[in-house]
């Protein structure tokens, strides 16, 4: 009988503590429904971008499942950014692929720059990108539907890319050929722009973006100090990483200064572990909040 007790009085103590801790959330092991959406990085100094509403639009992509330039899924999802987009429309690539471009317009009709993401995912099964792909094409949506008409001096040219990957089975070596078909026609097109930002893998939970061996050193220094601007240093460490071929190589041959906001150190690159688990919302919103600074001080 007194065993018994012991035995009551122990697993009443035991549900007493648990509901103290789930109370104060840190129960140990306990799921958080909002987990997915929450990384490491730090909330921005100031508050212009809506990341969570970006980051709605990444799960919508997501939702789409794998989005392999041409497919089904991607021109539904080329149809979706192309009314998200202000002044939207789509822009032909070669092999029955298309661009979807937005602009804004600026005070100063003789400027112009362009801040583009690529939309596609590798064409692997099961692959859902939702950093590669989906984080840079939220955020980029996002800074269009938040800068106003006039607001800035220069024109906003918005370009998400198609085909940015390559076909399945290329070999490495063939990528540049056979890839970056979307931003290879975008750059032809856009010569005269003065600036061009790319934005890829920028939801990384554990985000940090070093500048990547092929972005304009002029261009990355205003980046950094905009970053400083909106509490965001730390995100953009004063680090230099191994160039890679990536959709500002196109502009940057066609005589524009570009950069490739781009976290390579991620463990998920073209693995079906890229899914709402490895990005956050507060990686969108530094990203997002980061490039709206820039784009004010062009």
């Amino acid at each position: 009988m007194r065993a018994l007790v012991v035995i009551l009085l122990v697993t009443l103590l035991l549900g007493v503590a648990s509901v103290a801790l789930a109370v104060s959330g840190n129960l140990p092991f306990a799921s958080d429904p909002t987990d997915g959406r929450r990384g490491k990085t730090p909330r921005s100094a100031v508050d212009r971008f809506d990341g969570s509403r970006a980051f709605e639009l990444l799960e919508r992509q997501v939702e789409l499942g794998p989005r392999p330039a041409g497919s089904r899924p991607a021109r539904r999802l080329a149809a979706l950014l192309r009314e998200e987009l202000p002044n939207g429309r789509y822009q032909r690539v070669p092999g029955g692929l298309r661009n979807v471009v937005g602009e804004v317009r600026g005070s100063d009709p003789d400027r112009m720059v362009v801040v583009g993401a690529h939309y596609d995912t590798k064409d692997i099964p099961g692959f859902v990108g939702a950093n590669d792909g989906a984080s840079g094409t939220a955020t980029v949506v996002e800074l269009a539907r938040t800068i106003q008409p006039g607001e800035l001096d220069p024109s906003v040219v918005f370009i998400l890319f198609d085909g940015e990957e390559s076909p399945r089975g290329t070999p490495d070596d063939a990528f540049e050929q056979r890839g970056l078909r979307g931003s290879k026609v975008a750059a032809a097109a856009h010569e005269g722009a003065e600036a061009m930002i790319l934005l890829d893998f920028v939801g990384d939970r554990d985000l940090s973006i070093p500048r990547e061996a092929n972005s304009d050193r002029r261009l990355w220094s205003r980046l950094r100090e905009a970053a400083a601007e909106v509490g965001q240093e730390d995100v953009f460490p004063d680090a230099t990483r191994g160039p890679i071929l990536d959709d500002h190589v196109p502009f940057r041959r066609a005589g524009v200064p570009a950069i490739d906001l781009i976290d390579f150190d991620f463990p998920c690159f073209h693995k079906r572990c890229d899914d709402l688990s490895a990005v956050s919302a507060e990686s969108v919103d530094a990203v997002g909040e980061t490039v709206l600074q820039l784009l004010r001080t062009l």
